[in-house]
């Protein structure tokens, strides 16, 4: 199977960031040459908003990555950084950084050059559900809006889905409306389902079809949940009665980063 390798600082991701990792993996399993904080000081002028600690975690979270690795020194926008013990065969690129420069780069090692076309990140697909792959295991589910998805957001579905498979009710864009009011949220509903489910920790993310804190009523009753995890932020009365109510163990988890990284806010981040 070939070596296929993408590059780049991926300063805060976004979902055609993520859509762009989903069809380079296509191509082979992919590995992501992401730019250190000095290197992309080297070519900006500046540091990154988001650390590379940060940056290679939500990497390394993504279910089409196989593999990150931290380069670092001089590196040049239009050639493959070194890494040591890896020999890439494939290097893919967004159509928007399509260059004479890289085609050659590629030409003179013997690289296969992939150029992903804008139109093929279009839409959010929605991943297949994968069969159960532990029988009897147990099912988790967490609820929230994801309107600004961060590595905080990862770190929560980490430690929710040590408890058993994790499915992601995400809210409507309706219901988000009625609980937050007027501008929110600011990304659509399959955008944000689509982040979520692009987690590896994620075994299945859906849009919620009540309304109010329990609109994900509806899919907990077709999913049956062992668990129903929410951070300090998301504990609300409501949730609590319908778990005592339906024999569900309700789990509230401190919001706390992953070791090393801050702590983000989607408020902070979005601005509002």
């Amino acid at each position: 199977m070939k070596t296929v390798v993408v590059s780049g600082c991926f300063n805060n991701i976004k979902s055609r960031d993520v859509r762009f990792l989903e069809q380079a993996a296509k191509v082979g399993p992919l590995t992501v040459l992401l730019w250190s904080d000095e290197a992309y000081r080297h070519l900006k002028g500046k540091l990154p908003e988001f650390p590379q600690q940060e940056r290679q975690y939500f990497l390394e979270s993504l279910r089409y990555v196989q593999a990150v690795m931290l380069v670092d020194g001089m590196i040049g926008p239009d050639e493959l950084p070194h890494a040591q013990g890896l020999q890439p065969q494939a290097w893919v690129v967004p159509e928007r950084d399509d260059t004479f420069a890289k085609r050659h780069f590629c030409g003179s090692y013997g690289i296969e050059y992939v150029v992903v076309k804008d139109k093929d990140l279009a839409g959010f697909p929605v991943l297949p559900v994968e069969a159960d792959a532990v029988p009897g295991r147990k099912k988790v589910l967490v609820t929230g809006c994801y309107d600004w998805f961060h590595s905080g957001h990862v770190r929560f579905f980490e430690e929710s889905s040590e408890l058993g498979d994790l499915y992601v009710v995400v809210g409507s864009d309706e219901n988000v409306r009625l609980l937050k009011g007027a501008g929110h949220p600011l990304i659509p509903e399959p955008e944000r389902r689509y982040m979520a489910q692009s987690v590896r920790f994620v075994k299945q993310a859906l849009i919620s079809s009540g309304t109010g804190w329990m609109d994900a009523e509806p899919e907990i009753e077709r999913i049956k949940p062992d668990y129903y995890v929410v951070n300090e932020d998301g504990d609300k009365p409501e949730k609590r009665q319908f778990c005592q109510e339906h024999g569900l163990t309700y789990v509230v988890l401190q919001r706390v980063p992953k070791p090393g990284l801050l702590a983000r806010q989607s408020t902070v981040l979005r601005g509002f």
